[in-house]
């Protein structure tokens, strides 16, 4: 089972990631975009670094962390990055609220209910060249793992591997959504940004499992 420790882990895995990879983060949305993605993201994780000592300290709740990660998040993300982000976490926490513990179905669970709420309030789907392209395909690689029988970083690496076949998809299509649909077809040979954070967020997850997860 999925207990505190390991959220926090996995969550300060994926901030100390999110912060090393702000230049390309922003490289990348310099060609379609406005080039703030990694220093807004980046921004957003030095901060939850900081907190997580307190949230250690006040929170067992893990739908409550989760809560608390995307009021962060949109809170100091800029531009619409803060609100998706934000609620890909807000929408994971209420689907584990009440919770201390987790299960591998639960913590799929939690990432189909935050692509759900990323989707509505962004009014997206797969094939747009958004964060979905990545965050889609790591779920259904997840539920796939998990319906033949595999453990928590059997599972968690099935993720990875999905999202980084959805990052890689980015480049081959033309934007549709966000900032990035404004430059038209001159959008399709980049990679999207926010499906690059997405890798990045999956593959923490899979980094502090190998840590503190046996199965």
């Amino acid at each position: 089972m999925i207990r505190k420790d390991y959220l926090i882990a996995a969550l300060e895995q994926m901030a100390r990631d999110i912060i090393d990879h702000e230049e390309e983060l922003n490289r990348l949305d310099n060609a379609i975009g406005d080039g703030d993605h990694g220093t807004n993201m980046a921004r957003a994780s030095r901060i939850l670094v900081m907190e997580l000592p307190e949230i250690v300290d006040t929170r067992e709740d893990l739908g409550a962390i989760l809560h608390q990660v995307g009021m962060r998040f949109v809170s100091e993300i800029g531009g619409s990055a803060g609100p998706l982000f934000g609620t890909l976490f807000l929408r994971a926490g209420m689907a584990n609220r009440g919770n201390d513990t987790m299960d591998k179905a639960g913590l799929v669970m939690c990432l189909e209910a935050g692509a759900m709420g990323v989707s509505q309030i962004g009014m997206s789907t797969e094939g747009e060249k958004t964060m979905l392209d990545a965050l889609f395909p790591a779920i259904r690689a997840m539920q796939k793992a998990l319906e033949v029988g595999k453990g928590y970083k059997e599972v968690l690496a099935a993720g990875v591997a999905g999202a980084h076949e959805g990052v890689e998809y980015t480049k081959t299509i033309q934007a549709t959504k966000g900032r990035a649909s404004y430059i038209g077809e001159r959008s399709i040979g980049h990679q999207d940004p926010g499906a690059t954070t997405i890798e990045i967020i999956i593959r923490a997850l899979y980094k502090a499992a190998l840590e503190y997860i046996r199965e």
